[in-house]
């Protein structure tokens, strides 16, 4: 996949031992001024107290996967890992900013908060384990950058486009937000309705985000030409990786539909590719679709 032609979004915020926003400026005037005044007064270098506060930035902004990865990234491959992250945001942006203004809509970017092991969020606390998540209440996507570890070993899902697909399923719950589909889901599930199960609303739910990722795919496609041979693969094999059937089989040894909240591996895989082929937002309708 050739994501580097792709625009790099500042909307990507890197909490992994630190709170800076990855894209953004550094140090401010008003910053350095105080650290000028601080060496003067104490009789350090000001620039060797810049360079051990920029030492520190870079410690502290490393990966601690925990026991998803004993060894942590290089620096480098931090930034190569960050720079992907900021380069698919960048581009659901510009898809969805497009889309958005031919209907007529304004599309507000969501912002993306890399963590490491942990993170608070308006929707509560979560650990490493619940994965990738987007959180309607602050209209924040969340990601440990150790799932796509994961992905490979536990799920063999491999690749960067299996990667930029989980991104844009995350951000596709940020489109139903927008529209005001998760809302409805809440309002329903506040009432008490049941909306678990293999038909219920939170799959529908669920299958549409996939949906948004492939019809984000299909006009990130258009405009770079980025995909090279097995990518698209790649990214069907982690639609599938990520079943409700498939996970449930593999941790319990059975299948329980009645407890399904994201979709079978079939039905992952089909409405992705509905939204790849079609490009078309109200192709996505999983809500009235007779067969999920």
């Amino acid at each position: 996949m050739r994501w580097k032609k792709a625009r790099r979004s500042d909307n990507v915020v890197d909490q992994r031992g630190s709170r800076r926003q990855v894209g953004g400026k550094g140090l401010s005037l008003a910053a350095v001024a105080l650290i000028i005044v601080v060496g003067l007064i104490s009789g350090q270098d000001p620039l060797q107290i810049v360079s051990n506060i920029a030492g520190q930035a870079i410690q502290q902004g490393g990966i601690n996967t925990g026991a998803h990865n004993s060894k942590q990234p290089t620096v480098v491959q931090q930034n190569a890992q960050t720079e992907f992250v900021r380069a698919i945001l960048g581009d659901t942006e510009d898809t969805w900013r497009s889309l958005f203004k031919q209907a007529g809509k304004h599309y507000a970017d969501p912002t993306l908060i890399l963590f490491s092991g942990s993170v608070r969020s308006a929707c509560g606390f979560a650990d490493a384990a619940v994965g990738p998540f987007y959180c309607p209440a602050d209209q924040q996507v969340y990601l440990d950058l150790s799932f796509f570890k994961e992905m490979e070993q536990r799920f063999a899902a491999t690749g960067e486009f299996a990667q930029a697909y989980v991104i844009a399923h995350e951000v596709g719950h940020h489109v139903q937000t927008l529209l005001g589909v998760s809302a409805k889901v809440h309002a329903a599930r506040q009432r008490g309705e049941s909306v678990k199960g293999h038909n219920g609303l939170l799959v529908r739910q669920e299958l549409q985000a996939d949906c948004f990722a492939g019809v984000w795919a299909h006009h990130a496609q258009q405009r770079h030409a980025w995909l090279e041979p097995g990518d698209l693969a790649d990214a069907l094999n982690a639609a599938q990786a990520i079943g409700d059937d498939r996970l449930q089989k593999q941790a319990h040894g059975h299948v329980v539909p009645d407890s399904f909240t994201h979709g079978t591996s079939a039905q992952r895989e089909r409405w992705f590719s509905q939204g790849y082929k079609t490009g078309n937002v109200s192709q996505c309708d999983t809500f009235t679709a007779q067969r999920l």
